[in-house]
């Protein structure tokens, strides 16, 4: 199995997850745990299977033009850090399945899934483009399992997003100047480049970027706030996101560089002395917390400063130190979330003051959480003791100078000091004692599995820590070397740092037993401001400042909009009056038809410019864009006649919607203003013209246009010119508008709902007595005779254009287009805005074409790059996949008109029209009588339908048996509306 299969089939997990999810709810977690240890199994298989080499590695091409490729690469640090995120990420799905309630979470599992997917690819990816993207996915990850965690962890989300986007934004500029400084985006080869040497200021440069990038995402003061504010997320989130996930990344990505700039000095004294200062501040804050959670957060962020601290000091054992204490941390870390979530599950709270006599209630949870804490106070025989003193041997072995030496020494062992007493609190506090009036019980033997796994793995570590030196070796040794070798024993005799751990439990100790003391010293505020406060003022100042630049521009009138970008235009057009050599026009013919439809568009402006009723200037502007079309078509431009030509009908259809709730003129302007705009309308179209005359036809066809005319054919097997060069040769921006188009689809729907235009608004039309208007059943009886006799003739026609747009005019984008007309016409055919309307969810339509677009432009690395057509054979018929990304344009263009027709066109607020039938209201849409002859409408001689009137109140919006004109209930929705 190679490593892209096994990133594949991780990201596959995603939409599995979410079907499991639906169909499983919370059991889902046990399948996909499995899952996970299969894919990390399948990790060591190709470790094992590597032969020679000290790597795996695999590429397939991504953006060819560019040399960049979708490059992975398994040395041992990826192997470490890809065990870290599939081992870890199935414990603690696992564990998920029982710590989450009954229901669906198809969401939850798909987003961790999706987490683990990123990460996978973080720790694999051996290009710097690769690394960002996958980067900035673990960002987003996070970011959507913070936020879905309720309306209160809104903020802490955003915030969250804010910091680690500046890091993402760092280590994007460290990316491009490392592949304009070395040529190439190949980490590997980056890494071991020649200019860390010669080019000081460059490696300082970069050295800066990728520790604000390590140091936003690890937590690292001053960026250390998101940490403890992200705990608002559920605990399996957090379990995963501070023992394998979103912290590690940072650690990951100093360790990787931490060879290449170990001799920059602004690298190592910015990791030391940040690192060490957010490890003694993180343990201050966490020995000040109640809540087990809360406290859990800000350890990690001391035991993160820990690892920057020792990746600092750039050592070959310093890496060794690093990469121990990673594996460490990942065990009791996640051990102690899940402990706590467990306690928070049976107890219903987390908080210190209100916990005791644990231990006597739920003894396996008690003996699992110490020795996760027991771990991470550093003491023997547990695994964190190990990792601790290699942290400390690395300290103590620095090259720095004595007095540099003694300073590091001294801060790591007082900060290891207050962990140490911080994870005593915790096991002292909460298990010995009495307990409750109402003790909890011990949980499920399935919940507390996954917990006693990671913990029991703390504890066999430590008393057999050779069994992990070959995984661990392989991780330090891929990056400081073969010299960095581990040797993972409890007893290395009387060196340095044995009496660096004496000194911690001697000042540990003597913290726990005057725990009182310490709890009044620290139960105050330490400082004026909070990390929380800092960004948060930071956004809020952000905000202002985006208000502020705005007030610049912000005005409704267009014409304050126009006026610059025209004055613009009719500057460029005299100064090219004067500098530019208008070449001869070539071949330049002019036939008797073109005057007729340019006469045609000057009539149509100019009557656009006298009349003052909307609907009159909507219908003006309609013959001219017919003009137009009819002129593109003479000229031999079919695609984009058909184009202006459907445009133009669609757009009457969808303004005379939105018009209807507009008054029904234009109100008047003054003189100024009128001469203003005639004068700036006259200049920007004699700039216009004189832009068309000098710079149409006098320069012959370009060199694209020569290759796409005499090439395309053979390239794409398309004779449509226009259709290839979308679908085809610029396939990338053709995605890029049709997700364009999809958000504006998806804006309008949310505009239109959030701003409460929907409700219709009193009609500017009023209607004479008596008028065919009035009546719903009159007024439509020709547009539902053509609807019946045209809608099926339309549907056809639009596959048509569909099927030949690849080698006659057409494409998705026209036949889209037609296939709306036909919605159009469906919409304007029915008697009542809310009974007879097209149940397609419209929003699942947008989304099926762009995810349909871009799984056809991943069908294309098959070929060797991104949106490359595939071409194969149907039978006898020649066949590409650009069809299938006509299909994608297809569904979202139909999907975005159906939405603005939808919500412009559907009325929800008000009852349907009622029409008299004798003395008794009905819906203007209820059959009338076929009799022939004059009867008056009496209910003794002519007797109601009464059935076919509950059918048509249930249609409108009522309940059955709801007398005539009661308004439907005001929370109906369409039927087909996933909005």
């Amino acid at each position: 199995m190679s490593l892209l299969i096994i990133l594949a089939l991780t990201a596959l997990l995603c939409p599995v997850a979410a079907v499991l999810g639906r169909k499983a709810g919370r059991d889902a977690g046990w399948p996909l745990a499995a899952v996970l240890l299969v894919l990390a199994g399948a990790l060591v298989m190709v470790w094992n299977g590597r032969g020679d080499g000290d790597e795996v590695s695999q590429q397939i091409p991504w953006m060819p033009t560019l040399d960049v490729s979708f490059h992975l690469r398994l040395d041992g640090l990826g192997l470490f850090f890809g065990l870290l995120v599939l081992v870890i990420g199935a414990v603690v799905i696992g564990y998920s399945a029982r710590y989450l309630g009954k229901g669906k979470h198809s969401a939850f599992y798909t987003l961790m899934t999706f987490f683990a997917a990123a990460m996978l690819g973080l720790v694999l990816a051996d290009d710097v483009v690769l690394l960002f993207v996958m980067w900035e996915l673990t960002t987003l990850c996070s970011f959507l399992l913070i936020a879905r965690s309720g309306p209160h962890a809104r903020d802490p989300a955003i915030r969250t997003f804010l910091v680690t986007v500046v890091g993402g934004l760092c280590l994007l500029t460290a990316a491009v100047a490392m592949w304009v400084a070395t040529g190439t985006t190949r980490l590997s080869e980056i890494l071991v480049d020649d200019v860390w040497s010669t080019s000081p200021g460059f490696a300082a440069f970069v050295a800066v970027l990728i520790a604000v990038a390590g140091f936003t995402k690890s937590a690292q003061f001053p960026f250390h706030a998101w940490l403890p504010d992200a705990m608002v997320a559920i605990t399996p989130v957090s379990a995963y996101l501070h023992a394998a996930a979103m912290v590690k990344a940072g650690i990951y990505l100093m360790l990787r560089f931490s060879t290449a700039l170990s001799e920059v000095p602004v690298w190592n004294v910015l990791l030391i002395s940040v690192g060490l200062f957010t490890a003694l501040m993180g343990a201050v804050f966490a020995l000040q917390r109640h809540d087990l959670k809360e406290l859990l957060a800000y350890s990690t962020v001391s035991q993160l400063g820990f690892l920057t601290a020792t990746i600092g000091i750039g050592t070959s054992y310093a890496v060794v130190g690093a990469v121990v204490h990673v594996a460490a941390h990942a065990l009791f870390k996640s051990a102690l979330f899940m402990s706590v979530g467990v306690i928070d599950h049976q107890t219903g709270s987390r908080d210190i003051r209100k916990l005791s006599g644990l231990a006597r209630t739920m003894p396996v949870t008690a003996v699992v959480m110490t020795l996760a804490a027991v771990s991470m106070a550093g003491l023997p025989p547990l695994f964190g003791f190990i990792s601790k003193e290699a942290m400390f041997k690395a300290m103590a072995e620095s090259p720095a100078p004595p007095a540099a030496v003694w300073l590091v020494g001294g801060v790591a062992v007082l900060a290891a000091s207050f962990t140490f007493a911080y994870s005593a609190r915790m096991v002292i506090t909460i298990f010995p004692g009495r307990p409750a009036q109402d003790p909890p019980k011990e949980a499920s033997a399935a919940f507390l599995a996954p917990v006693v796994l990671v913990s029991a793995a703390g504890l066999v570590l430590g008393l057999a820590g050779v069994v992990a030196e070959p995984l661990l070796g392989a991780a330090a040794a891929a990056v400081a070397g073969p010299d960095a070798e581990p040797h993972l024993g409890l007893w290395h005799g009387f060196a340095p740092e044995l009496f660096m751990s004496l000194a911690v439990f001697a000042l540990g100790s003597a913290l726990v037993l005057a725990r009182s003391g310490m709890d009044r010293l620290l139960d105050r505020e330490l400082s004026p401001m909070t990390g929380v406060g800092a960004v948060e003022a930071f956004r809020r100042g952000s905000d202002a400042l985006g208000e502020r630049v705005g007030d610049l521009t912000r005005d409704d009138a267009p014409y304050r909009h126009l006026v610059p970008p025209v004055a613009v235009l009719v500057l460029l057009t005299v100064v090219g009056l004067f500098t530019v050599d208008v070449p001869p026009l070539q071949g330049a013919v002019t036939n008797p038809l073109d005057w007729v439809l340019l006469g045609v568009v000057l009539v149509g402006v100019l009557l656009a410019l006298g009349v003052r009723s909307r609907i009159a200037l909507v219908t003006i502007i309609g013959v001219v864009g017919f003009a137009v079309a009819l002129w593109f078509f003479e000229l031999g431009a079919a695609d984009v006649a058909l184009t202006q030509l459907l445009v133009e009908i669609l757009t009457v259809v969808v303004v005379v919607l939105l018009l209807n709730r507009l008054p029904s003129t234009f109100h008047r302007t003054g003189k100024r203003r009128t001469s203003t705009a005639a004068v700036v309308a006259v200049l920007s179209g004699a700039s216009a013209a004189v832009a068309t005359w000098a710079l149409t036809g006098r320069r012959g066809l370009s060199d694209a246009g020569q290759y796409f005319l005499t090439e395309g054919e053979t390239e794409t097997g398309g004779t449509n010119v226009v259709n290839t060069i979308l679908v085809d040769f610029r396939a990338l921006d053709t995605l890029g508008e049709l997700t364009v188009l999809g958000v504006a689809g998806i804006a309008i729907v949310v505009a239109l709902e959030s701003r409460g235009l929907l409700p219709k608004l009193h009609s500017p039309i009023t209607e004479p007595p008596g008028s065919p208007i009035s009546d719903a059943e009159d007024n439509t009886m020709i547009l539902r005779v053509t609807d019946r006799l045209l809608g099926p003739v339309i549907v056809v026609l639009s596959l048509f254009f569909l099927l030949r747009g690849h080698y006659q005019p057409g494409g998705g984008f026209i036949a889209a287009l037609i296939g709306a007309a036909g919605i159009a016409l469906v919409y304007l055919s029915a008697q009542d805005d809310r009974v007879s309307r097209i149940g397609l969810p419209y929003l699942k339509l947008i989304g099926a074409g762009v995810v349909v677009a871009v799984g056809v432009g991943l069908l294309g690395l098959l070929e060797g790059s991104f949106l490359r057509p595939v071409h194969f054979y149907v039978f006898d018929f020649h066949m590409t996949t650009a069809l299938i990304f006509d299909v994608g344009v297809y569904l979202a263009v139909v999907g975005v008109i159906l939405a603005a027709i939808s919500r412009l066109g559907v009325e929800e607020k008000e009852p349907p029209p009622l029409r008299r039938v004798g003395s008794t209201a009905v819906p203007s849409h209820a059959p009338r009588s076929t009799s022939t002859t004059a009867e008056p409408h009496h209910p003794s001689t002519a007797p109601l339908d009464l059935s076919r009137i509950r059918v048509l109140q249930r249609e409108a919006g009522r309940p059955a048996g709801t007398p005539p004109g009661t308004p439907a209930e005001p929370d109906a929705r369409p039927r087909g509306d996933d909005s």
